[in-house]
């Protein structure tokens, strides 16, 4: 983004260049709809709500209890064990004297 905004901010609209990085925006953008609702109160903006026809949102996937299969508790096991091996090993590393 900050080539783009380069691109945009130096008169390069019209330019190859700028073309080049519009297009992976336009196609990520093709699912964007739906609506935003915002209130407004002495000077404030706060998001009131949002719906879209395309929201990955799914009230039957929000939850433990039953989800007809779309989570399976136990895949978050190695997502942890994965996530804290960084600190496992800097743990270990600190009682090495900061060496592996």
């Amino acid at each position: 983004m900050p080539r783009y905004a380069d691109v945009i901010y130096y008169g390069f609209w019209f330019s190859p260049e700028r073309r080049m990085l519009q297009a992976p925006l336009d196609e990520r953008q093709k699912l964007v709809t739906g609506r935003v609702r915002l209130k407004l109160y002495k000077g404030n903006v706060t998001c009131g709500g949002h719906d879209s026809l395309h929201s990955l949102y799914s009230m039957k996937h929000v939850t433990f209890v039953e989800d007809r299969g779309a989570y399976d508790q136990f895949d978050a096991d190695g997502f942890i064990k994965l996530n804290a091996l960084r600190l496992r090993l800097g743990a270990m590393a600190g009682r090495k004297g900061g060496s592996l």
